[in-house]
């Protein structure tokens, strides 16, 4: 399956130092990580939000990636507002794992105001 993650300029900077093949474990107040199914989702993520946040190094990228599909079968995709406001919810606890089924290299894009 093909994801997307919006992030800010210090996970990019994590992203890049794993080689492009994973994310950053969660801090300790990030209890989940959010991959999420839709590339318009995540760029209004990383352009409303990232580009604006300080902690973001105002700076708005969007990852897209793939993941087997037997590893997410066993998490729900949840709807958080509109029709494709679609995510998985990863415990930070299973991160390892989530890095372990990525299929290729993460691929990062700057984030474009739609």
């Amino acid at each position: 399956m093909i994801l997307y993650r919006p992030v800010g300029e210090q996970e990019h900077i994590l992203i890049a130092e794993s080689g492009y093949t994973a994310f950053p474990p969660r801090l300790l107040e990030q209890p989940i990580f959010y991959p999420v199914l839709d590339w318009r989702y995540a760029a209004e993520i990383a352009w409303r939000w990232n580009k604006k946040d300080k902690n973001s190094g105002y700076q708005g990228y969007v990852t897209r990636f793939e993941v087997e599909d037997s590893f997410l079968a066993k998490y729900d995709v949840h709807t958080v507002g509109r029709s494709y406001h679609q995510e998985y919810w990863i415990p930070a606890e299973d991160m390892a794992a989530f890095n372990r089924h990525i299929i290729g290299k993460i691929q990062v894009m700057e984030a474009k105001e739609i």
